[in-house]
């Protein structure tokens, strides 16, 4: 190529540059990626001829893989769950070993490990007077409603283990403060 061809070029490529738009800096070679086009939802149906894009759920309806719990979040619900409630799941070690990790994740830093109210937090006066599972009269119901509702301090924590881990904490508990008041 000559000096002449490249000049050339160079001219045109400058020139281009002069046209850059600064404020719109690319080209988009697929623009309905990036402005998508409005679409009426539902206009097609008289499904919702309130307005409404979607719909309350039927009175009575429960959602798919969610368990109702019928105990209330006040101290009766707590006292009937505490006589009441009954684990569904065996003793056996996996639910024991299921139990003792999720303990040792959720429950550790406050009741400590060996459940005697001495956990991390608790030493270094983050939190006081969490109880010894020896100080209470604790059940496998009671211990699963205060994990679904929380009781006093403690929230609850029915956002981060679902129904059978809860079991399975319970269980670990249960453990855990036979040992301590022997």
């Amino acid at each position: 190529m000559n000096y002449k061809g490249l000049l050339i070029c160079l001219i045109v490529l400058l020139g281009l540059q002069s046209c850059f738009n600064p404020s719109k800096p690319n080209y988009q070679y697929f623009p309905n990626m990036y402005e998508p086009v409005g679409y009426k939802t539902y206009a097609d149906t008289d499904a919702f001829a309130n307005g409404i894009e979607a719909q309350i759920p039927v009175e009575g309806s429960i959602a798919r893989g969610w368990e109702p719990y019928d105990y209330p979040d006040t101290n009766e619900g707590y006292e009937s769950a505490k006589t009441n409630l009954i684990s569904p799941l065996e003793l056996t070690k996996e639910n024991g070993a299921n139990g003792k990790e999720l303990y040792t994740i959720y429950c550790a830093v406050c009741h400590g490990k060996k459940g005697d109210g001495q956990g991390i937090l608790m030493t270094r006066e983050k939190f006081l007077g969490v109880p010894s599972y020896a100080d209470r009269q604790i059940t496998p119901g009671s211990i699963y409603h205060v994990l679904m509702y929380g009781k006093n301090a403690m929230g609850s924590h029915a956002g981060q283990v679902d129904a059978k881990e809860r079991w399975q904490i319970s269980q670990h508990v249960m453990e855990l403060r036979s040992k301590l008041v022997k």
